[in-house]
This record gives structure tokens, sequence and C-alpha cells, in this order.
């Protein structure tokens, strides 16, 4: 996105349940735990998940999901 981006400090903990950030600009806050529910349902699944942002200037969520042959029965 092209919103406010997160700081670096705060990087590693977003993740966690219940964090919301600390940036005044932030106007709707919810309960801290969308980040944390994705993140569990991404390495549920075998993936990984983080942040890339850049203070004032956006931040992009990544993640990867393994891909595995699907197999069929003949």
């Amino acid at each position: 996105d092209t919103g406010c981006g997160i700081p670096l400090e705060e990087q590693q903990t977003i993740f966690e349940r219940f964090y919301r950030g600390q940036s005044s600009e932030m106007k709707n806050r919810g309960a801290g735990l969308g980040l944390a529910i994705t993140k569990s349902l991404v390495e549920l699944h075998g993936g990984s998940i983080w942040v890339e942002s850049i203070p004032g200037e956006g931040s992009r969520f990544c993640f990867i999901l393994p891909v595995t042959p699907s197999t069929t029965e003949s």
C-alpha cells in the first residue's frame, strides 16, 4: 500500500496477538488479531509470512506457501 508504513522497531511485533500499531496516523484500530491469525494459518500450511515496509512510503505483506504435486487415484 501507500500508507504511513510501519516503523522498523514495530515490524517484528506486528504478527503478535493483540498487537496494535503505535502510529498516531491510525484512525481505525482493530483488535490486533488479523495478522496473528494470518501468520498462524500460513505457518500451519508450512509457509512463511513477512512484511516489507518503509515508514512514510507504505508496506507490502508477503507470504510463501509450499506447493505439493496433487495425486490422483486411477
